[in-house]
C-alpha cells in the first residue's frame, strides 16, 4: 500500500506546474539518541544505551517537488561513536539506518531561490543496534546478545532552507510492539540538492 501512496504523490507532483527531480544528500549530528532494545535481548542487564555526543549521519535523498511543497525520499547511517548504557556499561557504540518518506514545506522544500523557514513531517522505518562493539564479557555471561532490530519512525523538522541547501532540527521517534524496542533521535539535519546549489551561482537561470 505505501508503494501506491509513494507513487501516486509523485504523479501529482509530476503533473503539477514546475515540477522538478533532484538527487542529492543529506547528512545530520544527533544532539540526542536513546535506544531501548527490545525485551528479550535485555537479560538482566539494561536493555537502553544512548548518547549526546559524536552522533553523526549521511545518506542519499531524493526530492520531487516545486518552491512550495516537495516529496522527498531519504536514507542514512547514523553511527553514535560514543554510545553506551550509563546504567552498567556493557560496551561501545550505536548504529542506526531510517528509510524515510517527507512532506517538505516552504524552505524545507529545497526549490525555492529565496531563503524562508520551513517544516516537514515524515515516517517510515529504522533498523538500530547497540553495543555496535566491544560487548563486555559480564555482559555475554549474563546472555546479552545484540542484534539490530526494527520500529516505525516518525519525525518531523522545523528550519531554514535556501536553494538548496537546509539547516534545520528534528525529532524523530520510532516504536514497535510490546516489548520490542523503540528509538529516539533529535538533532541537526543538514540537506544539499546539488542542482539547486548550482543556481545560486547561475543568476540567469530561474525555477
Amino acid at each position: 500500500m505505501i508503494k501506491y501512496v509513494v507513487l501516486n504523490i509523485l504523479l501529482l507532483l509530476a503533473a503539477g506546474s514546475q515540477a522538478q527531480v533532484s538527487l542529492g544528500f543529506t547528512a545530520s549530528t544527533d544532539l540526542y539518541q536513546r535506544y531501548v532494545n527490545p525485551s528479550k535481548n535485555n537479560a538482566t542487564l539494561s536493555g537502553s544505551a544512548g548518547s549526546t555526543l559524536l552522533n553523526l549521519g549521511v545518506g542519499p535523498k531524493i526530492w520531487a517537488g516545486n518552491k512550495k511543497f516537495s516529496f522527498s525520499l531519504e536514507s542514512q547511517g547514523v553511527w553514535g561513536i560514543l554510545g553506551l548504557s550509563t546504567g552498567d556499561y556493557k560496551g561501545l557504540g550505536t548504529f542506526s539506518v531510517p528509510v524515510l518518506a517527507k512532506l517538505n514545506f516552504k524552505g524545507l522544500s529545497t526549490y525555492d531561490r529565496e531563503g524562508k523557514m520551513g517544516f516537514s513531517i515524515g515516517g517510515g522505518v529504522q533498523w538500530s543496534r547497540t553495543e555496535l562493539y566491544g560487548l563486555s564479557d559480564e555482559a555475554k555471561a549474563a546472555g546479552v546478545k545484540r542484534e539490530f532490530f526494527k520500529t516505525i519512525v516518525i519525525q518531523a523538522g522545523y528550519g531554514f532552507g535556501l536553494s538548496g541547501f537546509t539547516l534545520h532540527g528534528f525529532a524523530r521517534y520510532g516504536f514497535a510492539s510490546k516489548d520490542q524496542g523503540s528509538t529516539l533521535n533529535a538533532g541537526l539535519q543538514y540537506d544539499f540538492n546539488p542542482p539547486m546549489i548550482k543556481k545560486i551561482s547561475s543568476p540567469e537561470s530561474s525555477l
